[in-house]
């Protein structure tokens, strides 16, 4: 009969570290759970070499759960796995638990250590060395520009609103993209600042000049994503309805070791589009799923639309759905189901390449 306790045989301590921008704070437990110590460290290099140390002067160290791997714990959770040391994401404490036992930093940490060793509520981090982390980076300075373009955009509409009649005649009826030419030209009489006239003329031109400043960053941003993204997985970004920021946000979700998902049931529940069981008794029913990475399930959003409008099958399924009583809302949610299986099989044949 298999066990079903955790193998502890091969190592003698587990760790766990409560991570902090300027402190790490570790703690060592035995296997079957009894502290044997705690200590902070600083969050530095040499900081991650006295604490990796430490816990190696308690026994064979063998799993590690730190919490913020993503975040704070990026840098130690690439150092232990750099020393062959397995790391595992943990989350924090639900709060019922956390209310019961108080919290500090130490007593997180402890927590992190006991949930590694059982497997509690844990997760295998993504590695943060290769090029997907490189193509994260990147995207992040894309989207707040892309924001901030989008902000700019609707203040000078909103400006133009309560602007002198002769200004909203000049810019009534213009689109987006002429409306940024003609405001970006305007030229004012700054000594007039004082006039309301005269002041939402400045504004005007200094948005319409931000957006395009914007628009040139987006556009130089592009030029470098687009080629990453087809050098990273060419098959997913051929996929129809997949572009380079669809299969860049996806890239992105899935991690540099996407071999750590369990399958294309774990790749949906990750991307938010595996309906949550939520029947009782005789009634069999699922509900939305509302978890996951809200940004993975817009860019999957984008292939339906793109789908449903250009590719035949989607179409014909759609209207078979139609027929069987499911509303438009619901047969979007099984075409993302669909799709995110489809889009995981592409991301998992295709193997991880390190950074350059």
């Amino acid at each position: 009969m298999p066990s079903i306790t955790p193998d502890t045989a091969a190592f003698d301590v587990a760790g766990g570290v409560d991570t902090h921008l300027d402190t790490h704070t570790a703690a060592v437990i035995d296997p079957v759970g009894r502290v044997l110590g705690t200590e902070q460290f600083p969050a530095t290099a040499a900081g991650y070499t006295a604490l990796l140390a430490w816990m190696r002067g308690f026994g064979r160290l063998g799993r590690v759960g730190v919490e913020g791997t993503g975040a704070y714990g990026a840098g130690l959770a690439r150092r232990l796995r750099g020393e062959q040391v397995e790391v595992i994401e943990v989350n924090r404490p639900n709060r019922k638990t956390r209310r019961f036992q108080g919290k500090s930093d130490p007593i997180d940490a402890i927590a992190a250590a006991k949930a590694a060793l059982a497997g509690d509520r844990t997760g295998i981090p993504k590695h943060r060395d290769g090029r997907v982390e490189a193509l994260r980076n990147l995207r992040i300075a894309r989207r707040s520009a892309v924001e901030q373009r989008a902000d700019t955009q609707r203040q000078i509409k909103t400006l133009i609103v309560t602007a002198p009649d002769e200004l909203r005649a000049q810019l009534g009826g213009l689109t987006v993209k002429q409306l940024i030419i003609v405001c970006a030209g305007l030229q004012p009489d700054r000594a007039d600042a004082a006039s309301p006239g005269t002041a939402v003329a400045i504004a005007l031109c200094s948005l319409a000049r931000r957006h395009q400043q914007l628009s040139t960053e987006i556009a130089d941003l592009n030029e470098v994503l687009e080629p990453l993204v087809a050098t990273i997985n060419p098959g997913l970004l051929a996929a129809n309805g997949v572009g380079a920021d669809v299969a860049g946000q996806l890239l992105v979700t899935a991690g540099d070791n996407h071999d750590r998902l369990t399958g294309e049931a774990g790749f949906a529940m990750l991307c938010g589009v595996a309906p949550i069981p939520a029947s009782s008794g005789r009634t069999t029913r699922h509900r939305l799923n509302r978890s996951g990475d809200r940004q993975a399930n817009a860019a999957l959003y984008r292939v339906v639309l793109c789908r449903l409008r250009w590719d035949p099958r989607t179409r014909e399924y759609v209207q078979r759905r139609t027929k069987e009583g499911l509303s438009k809302k619901e047969i979007i949610r099984c075409l993302k189901r669909y799709i995110a299986r489809e889009l995981y099989q592409l991301i998992a044949s295709n193997d991880p390449q390190p950074a350059s």
